[in-house]
């Protein structure tokens, strides 16, 4: 529980709680997206994979998709099958090595996905003005953590269980 205390703040069963209840919230929010394009639950994680990796100048190869996506060749044929159907992504050769496929993301896609999540994207930035730079740099630091160790343990289930 949250401690009513000056300089108190909550406890790590409470701020699990929190950061379950903000991933079943956005997750919910996605999935209404997802019905309205017809797209698959891995169909988003996929486009969102490759939009982060065109975002941050990285070129993404199939293999790389499906690592990320922890999915099997034929899993990921499958959704790339789709994406591109659905003219969200296409393959194309890579421009520093020909051989290479590189996935890219269609410009229609991204306006569809910006229409959808730019009124989310207005809320959370009316809500986060309130906070300082201190706490938005305490904020990253705790959301960067919490992908690491959720990263970590998935890699430990997964190796436990023979799940990729």
């Amino acid at each position: 529980m949250a401690s009513d205390e000056p300089g108190g703040g909550p406890d790590d069963h409470e701020l699990t709680r929190l950061l379950r209840q903000l991933t079943v919230e956005t997750d919910r929010f996605t999935e209404i997206f997802g019905q309205a394009n017809g797209l698959h639950r891995t169909d988003l994680n996929a486009l969102a994979v490759i939009m982060d990796a065109s975002l941050g100048g990285r070129p993404l190869s199939p293999g790389q998709l499906a690592a990320a996506l922890h999915l099997s060749a034929s899993a990921t044929t499958s959704v790339l099958d789709r994406l591109e159907a659905a003219g969200h992504i296409r393959r194309a050769h890579s421009q520093r090595d020909r051989r290479r496929t590189d996935l890219v993301i269609d410009e229609r896609a991204l306006a569809i996905g910006h229409r959808f999540f730019a009124p989310l994207g207005a809320e959370l930035a009316e809500v986060w003005v309130g906070f300082t730079e201190p706490e938005r740099a305490a904020i990253k630091r705790f959301l960067l953590a919490s992908i690491e160790a959720t990263v970590r343990v998935r890699g430990r289930v997964a190796d436990r269980t023979g799940q990729d």
